[in-house]
C-alpha cells in the first residue's frame, strides 16, 4: 500500500491511498463468500452458486461495494498511521478507482489535530492564594452542618416562608387551556430551591395552609417544550402542608452528635484544620489553573469545530451520568430547569472549547519538553488506584488494556506532569 498526503487548508489534509491489486482480489473473494449466501439462483442451493455463474448472472461489479467496505477501514487506518496524522473527525472518502485486476485508489479528506504555536510558558508569574481560614468561614461551615442536621416540624399556623418544605396541588393553564404535565397533587416543593419556573416559588411564599391562589408566571424562552416556551401561564395552587427546618443549637451536644469530639471548641479546631487542608488543595488547583491559563493565552491555535463538538458530547454524557447518580435523568432536569439540550450544549460550549485549547497547548508543551508518562509512572498510578478501589494493580491494568483505556491513562498522567512542570517553573507573586 502507498499513501501520500498534503495540507489543503488549515487543519485539513488530503490523503491519496493506493492498495495493491492482490488485496483487491482477496477482498472480492471475501465479498463473494458473503454475498453468495443471500442470492437465489435456480438449480443451486443458497451459498453454493459457482463464482463464474454468479459473475455472469449478476456481474463482478455487484461485489465492488462490499469489497470496498472490506478494504477501506484498514487501508485508511494504515495510511493515517504511516503518515503520522492525528484525525479529529470522520474522513470524506472519494473512491477514484476500483476494478478487478486493478489497484484500489481513493482520496481521504480529513480534519486533523491542529498545530500549536507556543508562546512564553516558562517562568510565568502566578499570584499566591491565601490558605488562611477566617472565623466567617468556620461559621458558614457550622451553619451548613446545622442545615444538614435540621429537623422538619409541621407548621400548623402562619404563612409559608423561603426555606420551608411545602406540599401543594397545582394545575397549569396556558391560554385558558390545561397543558400536559402541568398538574400534580400533593407535590413536595422546597421554597427558595429554584426548582420550578422562575417566579412560582416566590408567589407560594406567604400562603397559609388551605389557601388557594392563582400563580401567574411566564415560561422561559428556552423552555424545553417549544409550545410553552415564552408563554404566560396560570397555575391554580392549593397549599396542604408547611414543614419548617428547626436548626439544632451550636453547643457541646451538637459537636457530640456530628463528630467524635466532646466539646464544640474541639470540633471547631478540627474544622479549622480540615478547612485549611481544603483551602491548601484549592489554592494549589487555583495556581495550576492560572499557570495553564497564562500558557494557553500566550499560544496560538485554531481549534477545529469537530473537536469542540466531541468535547461537548463528552461533557453532556458526564453530566447525564452525574444526574443518574443523584436519582435523576435528563428529561426531569430539562423539566425542572426549563431548558433543553440545545441550550445546555450552548452553555457548555465555552468550557468545552477551553478544555480542548488547554489540552492542545499542554500536549505541545509536553512534546517540546520531552515530557511523557513512563512505565514507572503508569505503575505508580495503578498502585494508587489499587488502594482506592481495593483491587490488584495488575488486574486494573488488564481492565484498562481490555477497554482500550491504557492510552488515556498515559495521556492523563502526561497532562498532570506537564502542569507540574509549568508550576515548578513559575514564579509566585
Amino acid at each position: 500500500m502507498k499513501a501520500t498526503w498534503e495540507k489543503i487548508d488549515k487543519n485539513i489534509v488530503s490523503i491519496d491511498v493506493e492498495v495493491e491489486a492482490e488485496k483487491v482480489a482477496g477482498a472480492l473473494d471475501q465479498a463473494f463468500k458473503k454475498v453468495v449466501q443471500k442470492v437465489n439462483v435456480p438449480g443451486f442451493r443458497k451459498g453454493k452458486v459457482p463464482r463464474g455463474i454468479f459473475e455472469s448472472r449478476f456481474g463482478i461489479e455487484s461485489l465492488y461495494q462490499d469489497a470496498i467496505d472490506i478494504l477501506l477501514p484498514d487501508a485508511y487506518s494504515n495510511a493515517v498511521r504511516e503518515s503520522s496524522l492525528e484525525p479529529v473527525d470522520r474522513p470524506e472518502i472519494d473512491v477514484e478507482q476500483f476494478a478487478k485486476g486493478q489497484t484500489f485508489k481513493f482520496k481521504a479528506k480529513v480534519i486533523v489535530k491542529p498545530e500549536v504555536t507556543l508562546g512564553e510558558y516558562k517562568g510565568l508569574e502566578v499570584e499566591a492564594v491565601t490558605s488562611e481560614v477566617t472565623e466567617e468561614e468556620v461559621a458558614a461551615e457550622l451553619e451548613r452542618l446545622q442545615q444538614r442536621h435540621a429537623e422538619l416540624t409541621v407548621v400548623e399556623e402562619g404563612a409559608a416562608e423561603n426555606g420551608d418544605m411545602t406540599v401543594i396541588d397545582f394545575d397549569g393553564y396556558v391560554d385558558g387551556e390545561q397543558f400536559e404535565g402541568g398538574a400534580s397533587e400533593r407535590y413536595s416543593l422546597e421554597l427558595g430551591s429554584n426548582s420550578f419556573i422562575p417566579g412560582f416559588e416566590d408567589q407560594v411564599v406567604g400562603m397559609q395552609i388551605g389557601d388557594f391562589k392563582d400563580v401567574e408566571v411566564t415560561f422561559p424562552e428556552s423552555y424545553h417544550a417549544e409550545h410553552l416556551a415564552g408563554k404566560p401561564a396560570v397555575f391554580k395552587v392549593k397549599l396542604h402542608e408547611i414543614k419548617r427546618k428547626n436548626l439544632p443549637a451550636l453547643d457541646d451536644e451538637f459537636a457530640k452528635d456530628v463528630s467524635e469530639f466532646d466539646t464544640l471548641e474541639e470540633y471547631k479546631q478540627d474544622l479549622v484544620t480540615k478547612l485549611k487542608e481544603r483551602k491548601n488543595k484549592e489554592s494549589e488547583q487555583a495556581r495550576e489553573s492560572a499557570v495553564v491559563e497564562k500558557a494557553t493565552t500566550a499560544a496560538e491555535v485554531e481549534i477545529p469545530e469537530p473537536m469542540i463538538v466531541s468535547e461537548t458530547d463528552y461533557m453532556i454524557r458526564d453530566f447525564e451520568n452525574r444526574l443518574k447518580m443523584q436519582g435523576m435523568n435528563m428529561e426531569l432536569y430539562f423539566q425542572f430547569s426549563g431548558q433543553n439540550e440545545s441550550v445546555l450544549r450552548e452553555q457548555m460550549r465555552g468550557d468545552a472549547e477551553k478544555r480542548v485549547r488547554n489540552n492542545l497547548v499542554l500536549d505541545a508543551i509536553a512534546k517540546a519538553e520531552g515530557i511523557t508518562a513512563t512505565e514507572e509512572d503508569v505503575a505508580a498510578e495503578l498502585e494508587t488506584l489499587s488502594k482506592s478501589y481495593n483491587r490488584p494493580a495488575e488486574e486494573l491494568r488488564e481492565i484498562f488494556a481490555k477497554n482500550g483505556n491504557l492510552g488515556s491513562l498515559q495521556e492523563d498522567i502526561g497532562l498532570r506532569k506537564t502542569i507540574k512542570f509549568l508550576l515548578d517553573s513559575s514564579k509566585t507573586v
